[in-house]
């Protein structure tokens, strides 16, 4: 049988995604009846939707026959608690959205590692020639090791840097220290002269980033977060930098986007702002991750990357 796809995803975004599906299917010799819009499906012949957290699909109640949600982000807070939706949901997984997220991670790591930031913006006349040490003297700590924060650490492992990864559960990855668990946590916080946020947002890591375990860092230490903003309390983290606990906050997301101009992160000291930029569903490279779990639903194979709804991610 043919499945019925339906395209989630905002209309802008309609053309560009039609021609790459089409494009994949093709090449793994799918064929698929492709709706691009919910007005051109009849919701109870949909067996799967492509969802995009911000597109026209909120309420799923008339899809009777949808057998999985197939998520464009590798987030899924926005849809996790949606009650009306009682087929598997999926994260995306795709190389384009993993490379990317480890493009910004090993370039804003490296940025500040380096001295980039002071080097470049010297008054006239200074000339100081302070060398930052060698990668293999900074521990790096990841928080988060799934597809991004797993493939991040190995990248910075690549170069040299004493790279510690934490989880839930024990995670072995060759050439990185795994952690685990509320001791392994406290252990993990430790030792981060450098620390990367790439866990999901769920209750549990809400706030992860309080006071406390702000205080837990080494005095000086480094914050990266291409995650979620609402894993760091906002006004402890700028408590510990006007106390000159932590030395530097990279934040490329936030509670409120964009960042409204009267946040006071725009004007701390030691904060750098990115626009939400660190990586993106590609949607190049994600159609075939797409048509691999399309593939799968007609065939009667389990899907990848299925969201458990308990703990939320």
């Amino acid at each position: 049988m043919t499945p019925i796809i339906l395209f989630g995803g905002r209309p802008a975004q309609r053309d560009l995604w039609r021609a790459h599906l089409s494009d994949a299917a093709a090449a793994r010799g799918l064929v698929m009846d492709l709706r691009m819009a919910p007005e051109d499906a009849d919701p109870a012949e949909v067996d799967a939707i492509i969802y995009n957290p911000d597109g026209p699909v909120q309420d799923f109640t008339p899809y009777t026959r949808l057998r999985g949600a197939l998520n464009m982000w590798a987030g899924v807070e926005k849809i996790v608690g949606n009650a009306t939706l009682v087929a598997p949901l999926t994260r995306m997984v795709e190389p384009g959205l993993t490379l990317g997220m480890t493009d910004w991670v090993v370039a804003h790591v490296m940025r500040r590692h380096a001295g980039i930031d002071r080097h470049i913006a010297l008054p006239k006349g200074h000339w100081p020639q302070d060398h930052p040490p060698l990668a293999r003297a900074r521990r790096v700590t990841i928080l988060g090791m799934g597809e991004l924060g797993t493939a991040s650490a190995l990248a910075l492992a690549g170069l040299g840097f004493q790279v510690a990864g934490w989880s839930r559960r024990p995670k072995a990855v060759a050439g990185v220290e795994s952690l685990s668990g509320a001791d392994g946590l406290d252990a993990a916080l430790a030792r981060a002269d450098m620390l990367v946020l790439l866990l999901p947002l769920t209750a549990d890591t809400e706030n992860l980033l309080d006071a406390a375990a702000l205080a837990r860092l080494p005095a000086g230490a480094e914050i990266f977060n291409p995650g979620r903003g609402a894993l760091i309390d906002d006004g402890a983290l700028l408590a510990s930098l006007g106390a000159g606990h932590v030395g530097h906050a990279t934040l490329d997301v936030f509670r409120i986007e964009p960042l409204p101009p009267a946040h006071p992160f725009w004007d701390a000291p030691g904060v750098t702002i990115t626009p939400h930029i660190a990586s993106v569903t590609r949607p190049d490279t994600a159609a075939g991750a797409l048509v691999e779990q399309i593939m799968r639903l007609r065939d009667g194979a389990p899907l990848l990357h299925v969201v458990d709804r308990a703990r939320g991610y």
